[in-house]
């Protein structure tokens, strides 16, 4: 029996924490040397996208909004404010709003006036404010994103998109909020995603590794310890975020960097608060809402942390949806193949929209291709 007047020893959290980095050296190992070999590969590749400004959203109109439990959200949004459709981003675990870097720069000039678009980082992500740990919830996101809208599209349609947790964000907002399915989002996209925990992935194995706990206790009660640590913990769970990112080792080095630095720049205690969010959540009653408007599910064939039988099975429960595989991609396919991923969501928009933006629209790729 433990007297309950005695006190860890405060050596206790850092001997838990180093536990949990032995522990799981072992696992991120492996993909370790996966992303050396590709990188390897990488390195003779010729690079299209060499000299691309992947900061192209900084340039655009900043708004920031403050959700339902004070945290501030940094927006981006470019379009006209009074287009006809508005169409919302939501991105992805250990990533921020530049990872539709391609997607701002392709559409924007596609859709022209009749679309708005709106960009955000997700709590603990990018630009936005930190939050407590105990806020680091699927469903909590879902809130974020319904703040979001509330500021930004208080009224006329709306196309939600969200890859890898921004897809559960999406799904967390459909099961929270469905009455707004289908009288003010008429359309999703839920790009590299699952509507519940991702235990049967790779990423579900490191999940269920004891020592990870020790790595969420030093984030509830020894932040300092996890900040000093940093390098250590990305050493664990980066490589294996790094080997799922792209499925074809021919991908511009570029953009490899650029995806790469913003895994790095996301905070440490962000980066294992979310992941417990990943293992548990369970969105799939949001399908139901999603079920009553156009979708897209789209996946990388070669996707470790949300592997293809996801989509599928999204897809077969949504009779409104179209599903895109991206063959040779992985978990990063809209920076991976930008134009599949662009494309599917201009027919998203055609099949969601009122039908003069259809014809618009259609005038609008007709246009382009004569002048191409």
């Amino acid at each position: 029996m433990v007297d309950d007047d005695v006190r860890e020893p405060e050596s206790w959290p850092i001997a838990r924490w180093l536990a949990g980095v032995a522990g799981l050296t072992a696992v991120g190992s492996l993909a370790g040397v996966s992303v050396a070999r590709s990188l390897a590969r990488r390195a003779s590749v010729d690079d299209p996208y060499a000299g691309e400004d992947f900061e192209l959203l900084h340039d655009d109109r900043s708004v920031v909004v403050t959700t339902d439990d004070g945290v501030p959200l940094a927006v981006r949004e470019c379009g006209p404010p009074d287009a006809p459709l508005t169409v919302v981003f939501a991105h992805g675990f250990c990533l921020r709003m530049a990872a539709f870097h391609f997607q701002r720069a392709r559409l924007a000039e596609q859709w022209g006036p009749q679309v708005r678009m709106v960009f955000y980082d997700q709590r603990g992500h990018g630009l936005s404010g930190d939050a407590s740990p105990d806020t680091f919830t699927v469903a909590q996101l879902g809130r974020d994103l319904e703040s979001v809208l509330a500021v930004l599209a208080p009224r006329g349609p709306v196309v939600l998109v969200g890859h890898s947790m921004g897809g559960m964000t999406v799904l967390a907002h459909a099961r929270q909020f469905p009455q707004r399915y289908p009288t003010r989002i008429v359309g999703a996209a839920l790009i590299s995603s699952a509507a519940e925990g991702v235990s049967r992935s790779p990423l579900g194995e490191i999940l269920r590794n004891p020592a990870l706990e020790a790595a969420r206790f030093a984030v509830r009660y020894a932040p300092g310890l996890v900040h000093r640590g940093r390098g250590v913990a990305r050493s664990i769970i980066g490589p294996v975020l790094r080997a799922a990112s792209y499925g074809d080792e021919s991908i511009s080095p570029s953009v490899v960097a650029f995806s790469e630095k913003m895994m790095h720049d996301t905070p440490v205690h962000t980066l294992v608060g979310f992941l417990h969010a990943l293992e548990v959540h369970d969105e799939t009653e949001g399908l139901m809402a999603l079920a009553k408007i156009p979708t897209l599910i789209a996946c990388g064939d070669r996707d470790l942390l949300t592997p293809l039988e996801y989509s599928q099975e999204m897809a077969l429960a949504l009779p409104k949806s179209e599903l895109v595989i991206a063959e040779g991609a992985g978990h990063l396919v809209q920076l991976e193949q930008p134009e599949l991923i662009d494309d599917a969501l201009v027919r998203l928009v055609e099949r969601a929209t009122p039908s003069k933006l259809v014809a618009l629209t259609r005038r609008l790729k007709e246009r382009a291709r004569n002048h191409g």
